[in-house]
């Protein structure tokens, strides 16, 4: 949760980016409705964050059992020390299951997310994965619901966006 005292963002930005991040496709005039701006204002700000790289991009979020990738799973790689990591995270972006890869401290290496349509095509990813140079052994996780996804970064401490400023009145 950010508290409004990061470095290079005011609590406008923040909930602008809030807002942006909850829907992608809102109008620079519905973001001024809500942060109590003009669209040129808003439209300044945004291109500013984007600029500035807190907006890394904007994408649709897909329903993958919708798609037909039923099985989701984590898998832990486990490398050896003369593992190149440069070489090893190429190999796994290239495959396509591989949805998320994560450097992480423990016994493990790395945590891959991983989509198929099934165990079969989870057993045959595997197969594939294990063939990377460095890999010593996995240890995979196959998610049977996820009951909470936040698809984000909370912004505020209480999740809703501060109240419109008050114009100053003459």
């Amino acid at each position: 949760m950010i508290n409004g005292q990061t470095p290079g963002v005011d609590q406008l930005d923040l909930q602008l980016l809030d807002a942006l991040q909850r829907n992608g496709r809102s109008t620079f005039a519905e973001l001024g409705e809500l942060v109590g701006l003009k669209a040129a204002s808003v439209h300044e700000r945004v291109k500013r964050l984007e600029a500035r790289g807190f907006v890394r991009g904007y994408a649709a979020r897909l329903d993958g059992r919708r798609l037909g990738l039923s099985l989701t799973a984590f898998v832990s790689c486990y490398t050896s020390a003369e593992t190149d990591y440069d070489e090893f995270n190429a190999s796994v972006m290239a495959l396509p299951e591989v949805c998320e890869v994560h450097s992480v401290a423990g016994e493990e290496s790395f945590i891959i997310k991983v989509m198929t349509k099934s165990t079969g095509e989870l057993d045959d990813f595997l197969s594939r994965l294990k063939k990377i140079p460095g890999i010593e052994r996995t240890k995979t996780t196959i998610v049977l619901s996820t009951p909470f996804e936040r698809g984000g970064i909370t912004l505020r401490e209480d999740g809703v966006p501060q109240a419109r400023r008050l114009r100053s009145v003459r």
